[in-house]
């Protein structure tokens, strides 16, 4: 009974009309299914996952769903998609040690939820599928491109020669966060990320 509400529901919502909102019931519907999803794979992994699961988990119709996204690797894409989007505000401390302070303590609390590594995992074992791959490289790209104004901003007020390369530096403090904790399997701790950040200003330059 429950799914038949939410198909009647789903319905109603389908009807066009003059006074329809953008946003509001359908903004709340895509929120609550991207967020069941991600839920869903980083608790089961790929091989976990059911759009009748999702459903549940959102509490939308499953007809919902496959009219939205059509599949699960759709779903997963948009749901890896909303990831990105959802990150963390960029740093403006006024200075780049402590700015790259704040990123990296953000980084560090992204991967050490628990099933982002499976998620992580999951969005590379399924990188053959075009959907999924162009998900997963737009969510890297997002986080440079936000992140990318940190290094911007150090290098116009002169603590960062003009030349350093934003993804570079953003790469060098970031890489040894993630294989510490999903290659290594060790905590990042205060001690850690203090060397990162020393280890990145040295190599870039910093004044």
């Amino acid at each position: 009974m429950g799914q038949r509400a939410g198909e009647d529901s789903e319905q109603t919502e389908d009807v066009p009309g003059p006074r329809r909102r953008t946003g509001g019931r359908s903004a709340r519907v895509r929120t609550a299914v991207l967020t069941a999803t991600l839920d869903q794979v980083t608790e089961h992994g790929i091989e976990g996952l059911t759009i009748g699961d999702v459903a549940a988990r959102a509490g939308v119709a499953e007809t919902t769903i496959y009219r939205r996204w059509g599949t699960r690797t759709a779903l997963i894409a948009a749901a890896i998609t909303e990831l990105a989007a959802a990150g963390n505000p960029v740093p403006d401390t006024g200075a780049l040690r402590s700015d790259l302070r704040v990123l990296a303590e953000q980084v560090s609390r992204l991967i050490s939820t628990p099933g982002i590594a499976r998620l992580v995992g999951t969005s590379i074992a399924l990188s053959a599928d075009p959907e999924v791959d162009a998900a997963r490289r737009r969510f890297w790209h997002d986080r440079f491109e936000v992140s990318a104004r940190i290094i911007t901003a150090a290098i116009e007020r002169g603590e960062l020669p003009a030349a350093a390369d934003p993804r570079a530096v953003l790469e060098t403090l970031s890489a040894p966060l993630y294989f510490r904790l999903l290659v290594g399997e060790k905590p990042i701790d205060d001690a850690f990320i203090a060397r990162c950040i020393d280890d990145t200003l040295v190599l870039h330059g910093h004044v």
